[in-house]
């Protein structure tokens, strides 16, 4: 169970034994093992805020980033100049960083206009760590969803969501200049170049409606044997990732759900690009291991 643990999370661990008996007869001994493991404290989606020797270590990044992915490594993006760096658990430990924001805090903003900015006119400096390839730099405006209509001031950032972001959508994201934050690191830092919006990911709308006509399912253990509510908020969520994320769920097997219908087979297939959806060849049937017996011919 430890190796599994430190093979998909950045975690440390330590172990002590007791004696509970020994026959001095047979030269048998009966230990007890404990295990204690510390996993790191920081999670998907969540900000965090570097120490500066860690922001030098990881080819100039700003401290203030965004936790891309958390699998062996911590995967770490920066919102303004699409920079990434991976973290390990010895590094973590060597150099401890915490959690500013958390998912639970995201406010939901919209997309009021959107400015693709090219390679070329990105700022580079010597020593720059790598670059996402996967992601497109915009200056973004946005307000707030419950502040729609009732004011005219849009908040200007930067992101790294300009490939899937246009006017009109819906982000979800967190809204820096006006949490109290309490964090050492982020004492440090001029107010000037923090910013006061970083957006997370898009926000695809009524998730009830996604839900009700999702057709895939995953393979658990039985309830019984783990307790697992499969109405709570957390596994619907976790469903929703892994929705909207291929790299997420490259690893996950999923199965198709023959109660449902309309299985799109392709991309081609997906109708409104919009939403995320899982298709066909992503699934894998559902195994039917009853025995049949063989009939004499």
């Amino acid at each position: 169970m430890v190796d599994f643990l430190v093979s998909v999370l950045p975690c440390r661990y330590q172990h002590s034994r007791k004696l509970i008996s020994h026959d001095i007869h047979s030269n048998i001994y009966n230990y007890k093992f404990t295990y204690s493991v510390e996993i790191v404290p920081v999670s998907k989606d969540s900000v965090v805020c570097l120490p500066q020797k860690l922001t030098n270590q990881l080819g100039g990044i700003s401290p203030v980033c965004l936790v891309h992915r958390v699998t062996n490594f911590i995967h770490l993006i920066d919102p303004a100049t699409t920079q990434i760096a991976e973290v390990n658990s010895t590094v973590f430990w060597r150099y401890p960083f915490d959690s500013i924001c958390n998912p639970k805090q995201m406010t939901e903003y919209i997309v009021m206009d959107i400015d693709l900015i090219l390679s070329k006119d990105r700022k580079t400096f010597p020593g720059q760590g790598a670059v996402s390839n996967k992601h497109i730099l915009a200056d973004v405006w946005v307000v707030k969803a419950s502040e729609l209509g009732l004011t005219e001031n849009t908040v200007h950032t930067r992101t790294h969501l300009g490939h899937i972001l246009k006017p009109g959508d819906s982000a979800l994201g967190y809204a820096l200049g006006d949490s109290n934050i309490n964090d050492p690191n982020f004492e440090k830092l001029d107010t000037n170049k923090i910013p006061d919006v970083i957006l997370v990911r898009k926000h695809y709308g009524d998730k009830g409606a996604r839900r009700r006509f999702r057709n895939w399912k995953l393979k658990h253990l039985a309830e019984e044997s783990t307790n697992l509510n499969t109405a709570t908020n957390d596994y619907l969520e976790f469903l929703d990732d892994l929705e909207e994320d291929p790299t997420y769920r490259q690893n996950v097997n999923i199965f198709r759900d023959k109660s449902k219908d309309q299985i799109a087979v392709d991309v081609d297939d997906l109708g409104d690009e919009t939403i995320p959806r899982i298709t066909l060849d992503e699934m894998l049937d559902d195994l039917n291991l009853e025995d049949v017996q063989m009939q004499e011919t």
